[in-house]
């Protein structure tokens, strides 16, 4: 489903990524990990046009989308929960998931499934996403990314500053959407890719496992072997 090849990146004079290739595939929760300053969320921001990349190319379903803006990228079918989760603090929730509509008619109703994927939100519609807890917005974060039905889903360090319950609520509902979608919102199984620093979180998830160092993938291979593979090791600070 998504194609990265070759990609090299630069802030300035500095020299972000280089030479970064990898798939993600459609049922598959694909792993980056890396320590604080490798380019994980540079490249992030790059599949996403956030950032221009200098060079290779980034594919979606076959076609190339780095010339892309980040609408259309979006509009295409990717969804994207940055780090830090940037939810609209003064707006309430049911407002906040509009946003995810925001280029559907404005009759678009609100897809029902995320409320069950995340009951919270339900219960907490009309109150402003500033006033929810950190776990909360999160999950208002996610919600909001699969509102439009994405076949792609890319979160940067969903669990950071998360409490413990709702780091488990939130792994169970990352499982799900890549082994099966959610019903009557995208198309079946979803392509997931995960940046993550709570190592034992990535472990569990990863189908399979990239890991970064100095903008460069130095290690890949089956989430199943990466007790094998020392990754830990590689990603521990």
């Amino acid at each position: 489903m998504l194609q990265v090849q070759n990609v090299h990146q630069y802030y300035g004079g500095s020299h972000i990524l280089r030479d970064v290739s990898f798939t993600a595939e459609p049922g598959k929760v694909t792993v980056l990990l890396g320590r604080n300053g490798v380019g994980k969320t540079t490249l992030l921001k790059s599949l996403m046009g956030l950032v221009p990349i200098r060079s290779g190319s980034i594919a979606f379903e076959g076609r190339e989308i780095q010339r892309m803006t980040p609408y259309e990228r979006a509009r295409a079918g990717i969804g994207f929960v940055p780090q830090g989760r940037e939810i609209f603090a003064r707006l309430t929730v049911e407002e906040n998931l509009r946003m995810g509509l925001a280029y559907r008619s404005a009759s678009t109703p609100i897809p029902s499934q995320l409320y069950e994927l995340f009951p919270v939100l339900k219960q907490m519609l009309h109150r402003r996403g500033g006033d929810l807890s950190g776990g909360q917005q999160q999950q208002l974060a996610i919600a909001r990314a699969l509102a439009a039905g994405p076949r792609l889903l890319v979160l940067d360090e969903p669990t950071e500053g998360i409490q413990p319950n709702i780091i488990k609520d939130i792994g169970r509902v990352i499982r799900r959407l890549a082994d099966t979608g959610v019903e009557g919102v995208g198309h079946g199984p979803m392509a997931v890719l995960l940046v993550e620093q709570y190592y034992d979180f990535a472990e569990e998830l990863a189908d399979a496992y990239l890991v970064m160092e100095r903008g460069e993938v130095v290690a890949r291979g089956p989430g199943s072997e990466m007790q094998e593979k020392g990754v830990r090791q590689l990603v521990a600070i």
